[in-house]
């Protein structure tokens, strides 16, 4: 399978596995500890296949920057919480990052 479809997908696990700590209450509500303990799971299980394929230390920045981004626009849109321009710059240079990484940098696999 693709690794990028495989990395979108571990993202995707990692962020619902964080949303729902926001919930789990200390892994007291059950439901949300389950989601979490899944969403984990999955996630790190696709990153090992992306491993085979692609080098970590891209894939490990993109994988924790998009994720990142993503929970941070869930706090902010669902969860009541909020971001100030520090915020913002501070993952603006995070992407910037990544994009350094994987675009400009030769990183090779294995």
């Amino acid at each position: 399978m693709n690794p990028y479809v495989l990395l979108a997908a571990a993202i995707v696990s990692e962020v619902i596995g964080t949303t729902a700590l926001q919930y789990a209450d200390g892994f007291s509500n059950l439901l949300p500890t389950g989601v979490l303990i899944a969403g984990y799971l999955t996630s790190f299980y696709l990153l090992s296949l992306i491993l085979d394929q692609l080098p970590i230390g891209p894939v490990y920045a993109t994988w924790s920057a998009v994720a990142i981004v993503l929970i941070t626009i869930i706090g902010t849109l669902f969860l009541g919480q909020r971001i100030d321009l520090a915020g913002v710059i501070g993952m603006a240079l995070i992407i910037g990052g990544v994009y350094l990484l994987n675009v400009v940098s030769d990183v090779s696999v294995h």
